[in-house]
């Protein structure tokens, strides 16, 4: 398909006033000093930085000032084949903890904790290492060393931090899940990784609310194979904190039991090669066991110093928010910040309670210069018609990230309109296999309404119709060409790579396959995402994404939510959306026929779905993100298992026998005989 996703000329919400004084701008400075080059603007350094890979990363790695004990002697030898996973700065040796701890100092606030209930904490950059000090030594008498690893089943705090620096500063590896997720779900990732230390919480405050947190980790505890220790840390005062009772009480100690302040053990830093692991994520899971993603305590340093330095401009006088959970890969991007020596903030709980203001009154307060959240986050001020710009000063704010799902056109407006004018509205995308961005924010360039700024440097991708052939303009898989030091070092568990191999290099042998579906500009240079590609709609061989009907349903105030999917007909299927009604809507006839000819007039008569119809709820994961493969497989007959990380497992329910959505026997048959979707 040639068709604009967006089915309008490209629209400038915003120019920068100085793109000269922009960390973009300094390091394409940098790049063409060093190298005798004259890259004039952002689409010759993304060209150069995808070709001269060796020189590019040597830049980034000497320009955000890496701290290593040892120098490297080689960036990456490129004639090793992408798909066998590249060893990256040969030689090198470093520590991810000791990079983000590089400023010790008692003058300047690391952190900012918040949330619901709880007290405004403030630590300083001394005082966070001296945190660290002691929760390191308190790991060593437990026994753990380089490889072992330490997981937290913990909320968005302070402690999550420490016992992150803590692990890694040793060599082990650290994993997270958010109180959020289910026993099952937790069971399902860290029974794979064998955790030696699990820290949690006795208690959370969510949505006005006290949740007990003992009896679910009570069960994940009992389920855990090779777990020596669980740390309970007192995180809600007025909840109970007795953990006399639960069984295996030999394993539970109290946090202030655990680390003793009057240790005087050192706080030293394994020195480790660049891709010795730091951190385990974990896939959705949506159709199966999510893979646990091993990746390197040197491709999380230097692609998240590459993002914030040099496309987000950050530098320690920033104070730096997002909006996240443990669980999401942005937790990870957000404490990252550290190694820049800005402040970053924290929250726990929910965005809208007590009220839509609790967010922006830390903008005001703590003069919250770059403030990230999620897509589903700013639809739900537009929906709740909270318009921050007229209650709020927002002076420092100059940068709104984001992520999680696409940003409908409509939001980019929102942003403009109701928010803040003057500010780069960074829409971000990349995802939890590389725990960073492909397509990503630059605040040296304009903003396009409902486009991804650009292609991030050092990122080599495309959108492909088929093997080797990139198109622009065209709708396509994004593919990356050339490696990149945040590749997954591995897949736990993972014997000669094989599950790898199959998950980003089967589609296109040799060649990074992301599974999201994409539409590059040949116009801006601007990204749209469409969807994920394993949940394309394809109608008649026609394919596009679910984003493209996300994005004219949103504008219909009778609707709440959707969800469009594709029902396998024997070789064929066919487009079912799904609505969510606002209270006091129905979905009758006149609505349905227009949003038929809406679609129709506005993409094509192939996207028009076949079937129209009202559910009660759509479903999520924890992490805010819909779930169409579980839908599809369920309207497709199609065997299912649900997921532990889905929010409302519940409403999965609703889609099963439908008789709108019966389908004829043989194509019945012909789906279970090809059940690979």
């Amino acid at each position: 398909m040639t068709l604009n996703p967006l089915s309008t000329e490209p629209k400038c919400l915003w120019r920068p006033a100085h793109p000269d004084n922009t960390g973009l701008h300094r390091f394409r400075r940098y790049v063409n000093e060093r190298y005798g080059l004259q890259l004039d603007d952002y689409p010759a350094l993304y060209r150069w930085s995808c070709m001269a890979i060796s020189d590019f990363w040597s830049a980034v790695w000497d320009y955000t000032g890496v701290v290593a004990s040892q120098p490297y002697t080689r960036v990456i030898d490129e004639t090793v084949p992408m798909d066998e996973i590249p060893v990256w700065f040969e030689g090198a040796r470093l520590n991810y903890a000791e990079n983000l701890l590089r400023r010790g100092d008692d003058a300047h606030v690391a952190i900012v904790a918040t949330g619901e209930g709880r007290a405004r904490e403030s630590i300083t950059y001394a005082a966070l290492r001296e945190r660290v000090r002691c929760m390191a030594a308190a790991l060593r008498r437990a026994g753990v060393t380089v490889g072992d690893r330490v997981a937290g089943y913990i909320p968005n705090c302070v402690e999550a931090i420490v016992v992150m620096l803590a692990a890694t500063s040793l060599g082990a590896i650290y994993s997270s899940t958010s109180p959020d997720f289910g026993t099952v779900g937790v069971l399902d990732r860290f029974n794979q990784i064998r955790p030696k230390v699990l820290f949690s919480v006795n208690a959370i405050i969510y949505n006005g609310k006290t949740h007990d947190h003992l009896a679910k980790l009570k069960t994940v505890v009992e389920g855990l194979d090779g777990l020596e220790k669980v740390v309970v840390i007192p995180f809600v005062a007025d909840a109970p904190m007795d953990i006399s009772a639960i069984p295996k009480r030999q394993v539970y100690v109290m946090l202030g039991e655990f680390v003793r302040l009057d240790d005087p053990t050192p706080l030293t830093f394994e020195q480790l090669p660049f891709n010795h692991p730091v951190y385990i994520l974990y896939s959705s899971g949506t159709t199966g066991l999510p893979k646990c993603l091993v990746h390197s305590a040197g491709g999380m340093l230097l692609q998240h110093l590459k993002e914030h330095v040099i496309h987000g401009s950050m530098t320690s006088e920033d104070v730096f928010f997002q909006y996240t959970t443990t669980g999401w890969m942005m937790w990870n991007w957000l404490v990252a910040g550290l190694a820049v020596g800005c402040t970053i903030v924290l929250y726990d709980g929910s965005p809208f309670k007590p009220s839509p203001d609790v967010l922006w009154a830390l903008v005001d307060e703590l003069d919250i210069s770059l403030f990230g959240t999620s897509a589903k986050y700013i639809q739900a001020l537009q929906d709740a018609k909270y318009y921050p710009g007229r209650e709020h000063r927002l002076d420092r704010l100059r940068t709104i990230y984001s992520t999680g799902s696409p940003l409908s056109p409509e939001s980019f407006e929102f942003v403009y309109k109701e928010i803040k004018a003057d500010l780069c509205l960074g829409s971000i995308t990349g995802g939890t296999d590389i725990c960073s961005t492909f397509a990503t924010n630059c605040d040296a360039l304009p903003v396009y309404r409902g486009e991804i700024q650009c292609r991030a440097l050092g990122m080599s991708i495309e959108a492909w119709a088929a093997q080797d052939k990139p198109v622009y303009g065209q709708s396509g898989d994004l593919v990356c060409t050339r490696p990149f030091p945040c590749m997954p070092v591995k897949f736990w568990n993972d014997a000669n790579n094989a599950k790898y191999r199959a998950a980003y290099f089967d589609v296109y042998p040799g060649v990074w396959y992301h599974g999201d579906f994409i539409w590059i500009s040949p116009v801006t240079g601007g990204i749209v995402m469409l969807g994920r590609s394993d949940g394309t709609l394809n109608p008649a061989g026609v394919r596009f994404g679910s984003a493209e009907l996300y994005n004219i349903v949103e504008t219909y105030t009778e609707i709440e939510d959707s969800l469009a999917v594709g029902q396998k007909m024997g070789d064929d299927e066919r487009v079912c959306l799904f609505l969510k009604m606002n209270k006091g809507h129905t979905l009758d006839d006149d609505l349905v026929n227009r949003l038929r000819t809406h679609i129709r007039q506005k993409l094509s008569p192939r996207h028009v779905p076949a079937v129209i119809m009202a559910i009660e709820d759509i479903p999520y994961t924890v992490n805010g993100k819909k779930v169409e493969i579980a839908v599809k497989r369920i309207i497709s007959n199609i065997p299912y298992t649900p997921s532990g990380t889905l929010a409302n497992p519940e409403c999965l329910a609703l889609y099963r026998d439908r008789p709108e959505l019966k389908l004829p026997e043989e194509a019945v048959s012909h789906a279970r005989g090809k059940s690979k979707l």
